[in-house]
């Protein structure tokens, strides 16, 4: 008897010892009226996928999901993380949970952003929805630094395929406010992480499907332009990593060279890693273990990660 609650008191405190490594919660984005949205019935469907794992779609109600490390490796350091789905879906897991787990063992803190997917049913204006779920984001890791062990001047965003061009809209638009910023908190990310990104809307290297599924099948010049986030870099653009496969045939790798290209031109520090093997979603190749390592040996090279 004695032997048996004996190993009790050692699960328990196991258990205790785990849960600060495990610990996360799912916090709405918006506390009141979320903002441009329309008053419709909540559609989301979470749908178990094969190939991918887990598909979220008709997103209307934003979230953000707190993946926080052990304080004992804490460096400081957080990523907001944005799957992809081409602006239709969500990646809920394969591009956002599971890479959150990986940055926790680093000692990184990661925040999944659930975002609103563009829908003319529940948005009044469908472009604007994901950037402000982006904004907003950003916005409250920062405000709420404190509390989860973050450098409020240490705070990426990260992005997979269409993810990845939310991300970059972010770091490339962060001067105009899409949401109300009453206290003045910087928009701004410190670092941006894109994973085989959309970057341009451009009819010559542009993804229409996300293109369409964010502005409309006949978007205007302006907002291909405004949207085309190689043509938006500046000398206050955020350092970034890219990594895509050359031979990527759903978003051509151009929009990762077009976009490091400029950031090189404007004295912006950036790497740059275009896999000859492998294929849009990395499903193949290269190994998670690869692109991800090269990612953290970025962050060490810059600071953010020990």
């Amino acid at each position: 008897m004695r032997k048996i609650f004996f190993q009790i008191l050692l699960l328990s405190a196991f258990l205790a010892w785990m849960a600060p490594c495990n610990a996360q919660q799912v916090i709405p984005l918006y506390s009141g009226k979320i903002p441009d949205s329309k008053q419709a019935a909540n559609e989301e469907v979470i749908s178990p996928n094969k190939e991918v794992d887990t598909i979220a779609t008709n997103v209307s109600v934003p979230t953000l999901e707190v993946f926080l490390p052990p304080e004992n490796i804490s460096s400081g350091t957080a990523v907001i993380i944005c799957p992809g789905g081409g602006y239709h879906a969500l990646l809920i897991n394969r591009e956002g949970k599971d890479v959150a787990r990986a940055f926790n063992k680093k000692g990184v803190a990661a925040f999944v952003l659930k975002y609103r997917l563009p829908s003319d049913r529940t948005m009044k204006d469908k472009s604007i929805g994901p950037i402000q779920d982006a904004q907003k984001a950003i916005e409250m890791v920062r405000q709420r630094a404190g509390e989860w062990h973050v450098n409020p001047h240490r705070i990426g965003i990260m992005g997979f395929s269409a993810g990845g061009h939310l991300a970059a809209t972010a770091g490339t638009h962060f001067d105009q406010a899409f949401i109300t910023d009453k206290a003045g908190v910087s928009l701004r990310p410190d670092f941006m992480i894109l994973i085989y990104p959309v970057i341009s809307f451009t009819d010559s290297i542009g993804h229409i499907g996300s293109r369409n599924n964010l502005l409309g099948p006949s978007p205007s010049r302006k907002q291909i332009r405004y949207y085309s986030n190689e043509l938006h870099v500046d000398s206050l653009t955020p350092p970034t990593f890219l990594a895509q496969a050359a031979g990527d045939q759903v978003v051509s790798s151009k929009n990762s060279l077009y976009f490091y290209e400029a950031l090189h031109r404007n004295g912006v520090p950036a790497a740059l890693h275009l896999y000859q093997k492998g294929e849009h979603g990395f499903l193949t190749a290269p190994p998670f273990e690869e692109w991800f390592g090269r990612c953290i040996y970025w962050m060490q090279s810059n600071g953010w990660v020990h």
